[in-house]
This record gives C-alpha cells, structure tokens and sequence, in this order.
C-alpha cells in the first residue's frame, strides 16, 4: 500500500493547503508515492473547485523537495525507453493541471527546491521562499548528466527565454540563494522567515483570484523572441558552436539536448514543447553519461559525506587547535580553509616574517570575498583572528592536531616532527601534506606511529574540494577517523587510500600526463594530444598540465621514485618521458613557474631528443575535407563540398 506524501487542510476562506511531507524519507521525493499522492490532489482539486479559493504548495520538512527519484532514474535502461517518457509525461500532466484548473497556485518555498522541486514551484503562479541560511534554488540536473525534464526547461524558456535561461539557469545547472533566485526570475517574492510564508501566500491568493500564468495568456510572448525572431536567429547558429567550444568538445550530451528541447520547444505551443522536453529527457536518462555522472557526483559523494569510508564504532571527537608547520602556498591555504571553519590555528614557519607573510595569504582572499559581498567586515576579522603566525615551536602547545606542509622531502619532515611532537597534545594527530612520499614511511620519524596519517590537500586549498587522506601501516582507526571528521567539517570531500608512492591522485595524474609527452616523443603532433585530453573530458589538457604542475617537480619525483624502487630491488620500466622532461629541464624551461612551456617548445624538445625517446617516424596525416557552414545544432547536415581556398577546413557544428 502506498503511503500519502500530501497533506490537505483547507481554510475557511477555501483556500486549500497542499504540505509535502513524504512520512518514509526525511525529504520529499518524486518517487512512486509522490505521483499517486499528486494525482490524488490534483483530482480532489478540479472536482472540488467550486468551493476552493485558492491552493498553497508548502513543505513539512527542512527542505521544500528534493527533486526525481534518482534511484529509480539511474536504473532506466533503453528498452524502458518508452515506459520512461510515459512516466514523465504523467508526472507533469499533474503539474499543467494544477496550473490550469482555474484558481490561483502559490508555492511557499521553506529549504531548498532543486531539480523536481524548483518544477514544481514552477508550475504555480508565484513563488515565495523564505531567505533563510543554507536555501538553495536551481535546476542542477546538468551536473548528473541530465535535464529537468518535468517542465524545467519548458517553463524557464518560457520564463526568461532562450539565452537568458539557457545561460543563466539551465547550462550551468547553478544554485541561487533565494535572494539571487529572485534577481533571476525563478522567485517573484522573499519573506523574512518560514513561519511568513503562509500568511503571505494566502494574501497573494486574495489579491489575486484570477491568476493564470504568462504562456498561458493569449498573446504572450518568450522574452527576447523565438528562433524565426530575426535579432535572435542572428546569433543562434552561434550557440552551438560556443557551447562546443565551452566543453572543449568533450562528450557532454546534456548541455547540448538541453539547448535543443530550448530552442525546438520556443517554436511550438506549450504541450507540444513539454513533449519534446521529455523526449530529450528520456535519451539522456537511458544513456551511459547520466548514469556514470548520477554514480559519481551523487550517490558515491553522498557515501562519503555520509562517512562511508570512515571507522565504524568510533565516537566524534572535537578537533580545538590545530597547528600547520610551513606557511608556503599550501600550508597557508590548509591554514586559511581550518580558521574558515572555526579553528584555530598556529602557522609556524623557520621565520615569523615567512609566517606573517603566510598569513597574508590569507587576508588577501578576505579582501577579495569582502569587495565581492561574500562576507562581512566583522566575520573577516574574527576569521583572521584564528590565525596566529609564529616560528617558535613553543607556540604549538595545546595543538592537538599537526599538519605538516614542508618540502617533499622525507629527512626534512622527520624534522620538523621531531621538533614539535613533545610540545603539542599527547594524543595529537600528526599529519603529512605528503602528495608522494610513503605515509609508513614517513611514519617511522615519529614516536607515535598509531597517530601519524597522510592529509593530502590540493592547490589551491581554498578552492579544491578533495583531500585524500593516507592511512599507514600503523595508522590507528581514531586517527582515520578523527581526520575523516576535520575534513568533513572544512566542507572538504574525502577519500581514504591505500599507503602506495603517490597515493591514488597523483598516481592517475602522473600516468596521465606521462603516457601524453610518451605520445610526443613518438612524434604525436601536441595540438592532438592536447585536444584528445579535452575530448575526454579532462578540465586541463595533459601538456599544458604538465607545465602547470612544473617540470623540475615531475623530474624530482620520477627519480625519487625511480630510487625508491631500486633500494626495493625492483627496476621501473623505460621512461620515453622522463626523457624528453629531462630535455626540456637542461634547456632551461622547467614549466609556468620558471619559464613556460609553449607547443613548439615540445615538439622541438622531442625531436632534439629523438631516438632516445623512442620517436619514430609517422605517416602524413590527410587533410581533412572542407565541411559547409551549418546552421544547427546537428551534426547531420555537415557535408564536405569544394573550397575555392585548399587550406580551409571547417566544421561548426
């Protein structure tokens, strides 16, 4: 039997309040129990519409709705294909009803309203959300590879028309805070607190007893016009092209059937458009795109979040000082995000000018988020505050958890443990910013091995969001899960690895960028390699990472590894880019920071080194054929046709 997820009470003004509270989750859900309650109400609504004034759509719980059910959506496989359109489309049958039936629809907006949630908002006449802290509003489903397909696209473009909701909303997948959400568009009215909602929805309802929404008043028209307006089909055939360019031509089926269901949508009536939104919907939900990117970016970050990875049994213990030994780049930056999060913070370096001038890192980036109103004068400097510059090591007592961010270098660390592991706490947490060096290894400097553990973090640490953290040989479950819980709470994601040189990042990145200058020692043109990395989806491409990360550094590592392996009795295998990284190091140009590495610079790099590398001859590769300016976003009118020019060759679509 399934359970009711709406609640009706209706007042004596006949105005009839719909509370989403599904009793089995602690949000609301479309999932099988919402439709049927939905469809239940909506009934009740049009066979009751004689005695209602109006309907208010609010929520019991802390959030206003979470949005599909992407527990059922991850599962749909293509032969459903026609079972999944069918749903979608009865989900938001419900919703056109509750918009047309005939009586004013207003959704009081309590938490956030993301994806579903924010669609159904959309289907009422008014949106009120109360700005309160934390509220989020947005249609994110882009960011799991999808698109709002219950009325979200539709309604929006419908809204704010076709560039300005695509841009703005849909593309990006952003999440307003209510306040922005009104700047926008998707929320005509704030109130100061949830408890004003009601009371201000039921006085927009009275004051508006003939409410219907804007598409749906003869006449209407999409803000900045349709694809035949003739300003606005000036520059459409540019969308496509741009929205390549933004994905740098990676496989990103969502944006692009996102900006599809916008524009085929704006030049129909309102049902047909809702149909077309839903069969764009259903082709991204059957793909392998939406699947990986839903895997991925929620149900595997929601298990970590939740403390999947972290120790069972083991009660929370309160981190209260935290002491962060090396001011450079990254200690000052693990400093910045900890007194960000309500530590406070010690930032010891051989120097009190090299610690202030760590410190200053930190008070940049609030210069920063103060002219841009992101924080207040008074939080800014109780932030600053909490962090106290030092280079005495006496200044660590009462530290009870240690991060290490020195140089890579494993004589150097045991130092700097060493000079402080009797002054701070007993059972203080000694941690390493290690992104190499063995965690076991490391370990063995230090009296407390059970208490020693790798925190990985990544530049820049204020704008990064993983950190691995490294559990050694000896590394006990309360240090683990005492370190899971601080990164936790600077907001942080955590993934907890196996102790292995490199870790599991820098593993991946350093085959990644190791196999592309191999593949430009084989004579691999570096325009190809570098846009085959874009096309996979990679954020930078693997030679202008490469230069980013520094090629001395790359070096360093190759033989610290190298050495570490043969001290083990093993030989790593033949290294084609270490050679031409070795090249380039000798002729002075170690990457951004020294000297950047430019395309010709590479190829000129691989062909002095030659044979040593492994280069080898390659065939001329063919021109490729002129292709004829197309016109829309499909590829299936780019056809090659005769240039009077034999060097142009263009594909716009």
């Amino acid at each position: 039997m399934s359970a009711n997820t709406i609640q009706w009470e209706k007042d004596a003004d006949g105005i009839v309040t719909l509370t989403l509270d599904d009793p089995n989750g602690s949000a609301n859900v479309m999932n099988d129990d919402y439709k049927q309650s939905m469809a239940a109400a909506v009934k009740r609504l049009v066979e009751e519409k004689d005695s209602i004034t109006g309907v208010v759509i609010t929520s019991a719980k802390k959030t206003f709705f979470a949005g599909g059910d992407l527990t059922k959506i991850i599962q749909i496989q293509p032969e459903n294909a026609q079972e999944a359109f069918n749903e979608v489309e009865e989900i938001k049958a419900d919703l056109r009803t509750l918009e047309t039936f005939g009586r004013p629809v207003v959704a009081a907006i309590n938490g956030a309203a993301l994806g579903g949630g924010l669609e159904i908002a959309l289907a009422t006449h008014h949106r009120i959300a109360a700005d309160v802290k934390g509220s989020q509003i947005g249609l994110p489903e882009v960011s799991l590879g999808l698109l709002p397909g219950g009325g979200g696209v539709t309604r929006v473009t419908r809204m704010l028309g076709i560039q300005n909701g695509f841009v703005t909303v849909l593309a990006q997948g952003t999440r307003f805070n209510p306040t922005k959400a009104k700047e926008v568009g998707l929320i005509d009215e704030l109130v100061g607190s949830v408890d004003e909602l009601i009371p201000a929805a039921k006085a927009w309802i009275k004051a508006n007893p003939e409410a219907v929404q804007r598409w749906d008043v003869k006449g209407y028209k999409i803000p900045g016009g349709t694809p035949a307006t003739p300003a606005l089909a000036a520059i459409l055939p540019s969308f496509p092209s741009n929205l390549k360019k933004q994905l740098k031509g990676a496989p990103m089926p969502a944006p692009r059937a996102i900006l599809a269901a916008a524009v085929e949508g704006a030049q129909v009536d309102f049902d047909t458009a809702s149909r077309i939104e839903s069969r764009y919907f259903t082709s991204l939900a059957t793909g392998q795109v939406a699947k990986n990117m839903t895997q991925a970016f929620f149900f595997d970050l929601q298990h970590i979040n939740g403390g999947g990875s972290r120790p069972d049994g083991i009660a929370k213990q309160d981190i209260k000082k935290i002491g962060v030994l090396g001011a450079g780049m990254m200690g000052a930056g693990i400093a910045y995000v900890s007194a960000k999060a309500g530590y406070d913070v010690v930032l010891k370096d051989v120097s009190l000018e090299a610690a202030q001038k760590g410190k200053g890192y930190s008070e940049k980036l609030e210069e920063k988020a103060l002219s841009r109103g992101k924080t207040t004068q008074e939080k800014s400097s109780e932030l600053l505050a909490r962090i106290h510059p030092t280079a005495d090591p006496a200044d660590l007592a009462g530290v009870d958890f240690v991060i290490e961010a020195v140089f890579e270098n494993t004589e150097l660390k045991h130092k700097v443990f060493q000079e402080i592991e009797d002054i701070v706490e007993p059972n203080a947490l000694l941690g390493s910013n290690t992104s190499t060096l063995p965690i076991t290894g490391l370990a063995t400097g230090v009296k407390r091995q059970e208490d020693f553990i790798g925190i990985h973090f990544f530049s820049p640490v204020d704008k990064m969001p993983l950190v691995e953290i490294i559990r050694g040989e000896k590394t006990s479950d309360e240090a683990l899960a005492r370190v899971f819980d601080y990164v936790l709470a600077i907001k942080k994601t955590p993934i907890v690895v196996n102790d292995s040189r490199g870790f599991f990042t820098s593993r991946v990145i350093g085959t990644f960028v190791n196999e592309a200058v191999a593949m430009l020692a084989e004579g691999i043109e570096p325009a190809t390699i570098e846009q085959a990395g874009s096309q996979a989806g990679y954020p930078a491409p693997p030679l202008q990472l490469s230069d980013e990360l520094n090629l001395t550094l790359m070096q360093k590592i190759r033989k610290e590894t190298a050495e570490a392996a043969k001290a083990e009795g093993k030989e790593l295998p033949d290294d084609p880019a270490g050679r031409v990284i070795d090249t380039l190091v000798e002729a002075g140009r170690p990457g951004r920071l020294g000297a950047p590495v430019s395309t010709t610079t590479w190829t000129a790099s691989a062909q002095s080194c030659g044979p040593a590398c492994g280069r080898r001859s390659r065939p001329a590769m063919a021109p490729t054929p002129p292709t004829r300016r197309c016109r829309t976003s499909s590829s299936a009118c780019c056809s090659p046709r005769p240039s009077r020019r034999r060097s142009a060759s263009m594909r716009v679509c």
